[in-house]
C-alpha cells in the first residue's frame, strides 16, 4: 500500500488527534489500541479518552498515546472533562454509539472534524430501541465520516442519514499478549493440559466465547448440547465469559444435565481455541466477530450464525447456520465431529480467508488517510 503522509507540512506541528472509547469491547478497545500505536509510529499526536480500566487492560500509553480518563457516562461532568480534552484537537475519531454521541455533545458548537467508526450495533427493545436510534441519527449526521465494520453498518449509517459512510478496514490486533506466558512454538504440550483442565481429555471440546447475554444466543447452544448428550464419546461444550444470564445459564445446565460448562471470563483465548476441536458462534448479530477471527487465524473450524457481517468475514471458511435454530447448530456439529475430511477443508480454507484480512498497516493507513482528507488544506480552485 503507498505509504500515507501524517505530518504537518513545512514544519507544522503534527497533526493532533483524540480517540473516544466508551465502555469498549474487546474488539473496538483493541483496535484503538492497534490504531494508537500506528499513529504515534507516523508522527502523529494521539490522546485517548476512555475509562481507567480500559487503559489498564490496553496500556494506551505503553502505545506512545496520552491516557485522559473519562467515564462511560453522558452525565454533565463526563462531557466537559472530554469536551476539554478535545480543545486542541485538529480531529476527533470516537468509537461506538454511546463514545460517539458523547462526543457530538462535547463538540458543540466547535468546527472540529469528527470521524465515527461503528464496531457492532446496541440492541435493545421499546422505547429504548427508539432512543438508539435517534442517538444513531444524531451522531452519524454531525460526523464528517462514518466507519462501519461491515457492510450492514455502513448501510445503517446511510439510511441514518450520514453525509459519508465507508466500510472500515479493521484488523484483529495482537492475538497474542506481550509478556504471555504460554509458548506459541510448543502448542502440542499445552494443548493436553488445558484439555484436562477443562475436563475435555478423550472427548471432543467445543468452544465458544463472548459475554452472557441474550444477544449471544446460548439458550440455543443449549438447547442443541441436549441433542450432543447421545453422542459417544459426549462433546463437552465450554463458554468463556460472564454477564448476567450466567445464573439463568446454570441453571438450565443443572436441571437437564447438559454436557455444558461456564468458565467466566478468561484472557488466554487464543490457547482454548489451540485446544479446541470446534469453534461455536451462535449470537443473534455481530460485525467483525473477534471469536470468528481467533478460530480462522487458530485453524480450528468454525460454525456460525449467518447473520451480520459474518458470512462476508468469513467467507466459505466456515459452516453457517441460522440464527436461533438448534436442530440446525446441533446437526451441523455432529456431521462435522463425524467427518474430519469437512474440518480439514474448513481449517484450509479459514487460513486463505484470513489472509485476505487487512493488515494493521492497512487499517492505520485507510484511517490516516481519512484524517488527510479532513484536515490538509485544500489547494484554491
Amino acid at each position: 500500500m503507498t505509504p500515507v503522509s501524517s505530518n504537518a507540512p513545512h514544519g507544522q506541528s503534527p497533526l493532533r488527534t483524540v480517540q473516544v472509547l466508551g465502555g469498549g469491547n474487546a474488539g473496538s478497545s483493541a483496535h484503538v489500541r492497534s490504531l494508537a500505536e500506528g499513529l504515534v509510529a507516523r508522527g502523529v499526536r494521539v490522546t485517548v479518552c476512555a475509562p481507567v480500566e480500559a487503559e489498564r487492560a490496553y496500556d494506551f500509553t505503553g502505545a506512545g498515546a496520552e491516557h485522559v480518563h473519562v467515564p462511560r457516562s453522558s452525565d454533565p461532568v463526563s462531557v466537559a472533562a472530554l469536551r476539554t480534552a478535545c480543545a486542541y484537537a485538529d480531529l476527533v475519531h470516537a468509537h461506538g454509539l454511546h463514545a460517539s454521541f458523547r462526543t457530538v455533545l462535547a463538540l458543540s458548537g466547535r468546527d472540529t472534524p469528527l470521524v465515527v467508526t461503528w464496531h457492532g450495533r446496541t440492541r435493545a427493545e421499546g422505547p429504548r430501541a427508539q432512543l438508539l436510534r435517534v442517538l444513531e441519527r444524531r451522531v452519524v449526521r454531525t460526523a464528517a465520516v462514518v466507519l462501519g465494520t461491515s457492510s450492514d453498518l455502513v448501510d445503517l449509517a446511510r439510511r441514518s442519514g450520514a453525509r459519508d459512510a465507508r466500510l472500515a478496514a479493521v484488523t484483529l490486533p495482537g492475538r497474542r499478549r506481550p509478556g504471555h506466558l504460554a509458548d506459541p512454538d510448543d502448542p502440542d504440550l499445552l494443548r493436553p493440559k488445558i484439555r484436562a483442565e477443562l475436563g475435555a481429555t478423550g472427548r471432543p471440546l467445543l468452544i465458544a466465547v463472548g459475554s452472557l447475554d441474550r444477544q449471544r444466543g446460548y439458550g440455543v447452544l443449549l438447547d442443541a448440547a441436549r441433542a450432543w448428550r447421545d453422542l459417544d464419546p459426549v462433546p463437552l461444550v465450554v463458554v468463556a465469559g460472564e454477564g448476567p444470564l450466567r445464573p439463568v445459564l446454570q441453571r438450565r445446565i443443572e436441571d437437564e444435565e447438559l454436557p455444558v460448562r461456564l468458565i467466566g471470563r478468561r484472557d488466554d483465548v487464543p490457547e482454548l481455541l489451540a485446544a479446541a476441536d470446534l469453534a461455536l458462534l451462535t449470537s443473534s448479530w455481530e460485525s467483525r466477530s473477534v471469536l470468528a477471527q481467533e478460530a480462522l487465524h487458530a485453524r480450528v473450524p468454525l460454525v456460525a450464525t449467518r447473520v451480520g457481517g459474518i458470512p462476508d468475514l468469513v467467507g466459505d471458511a466456515a459452516a453457517l447456520v441460522p440464527y436461533g435454530d438448534a436442530d440446525a447448530l446441533a446437526g451441523t456439529v455432529v456431521r462435522l465431529l463425524a467427518d474430519p475430511g469437512w474440518c480439514a477443508r474448513l481449517r484450509e480454507r479459514g487460513v486463505r480467508q484470513a489472509s485476505t484480512w487487512p493488515t494493521e498497516d492497512e487499517t492505520v493507513a485507510q484511517v490516516l488517510s481519512v484524517y488527510d482528507e479532513l484536515t490538509q488544506p485544500r489547494p484554491l480552485a
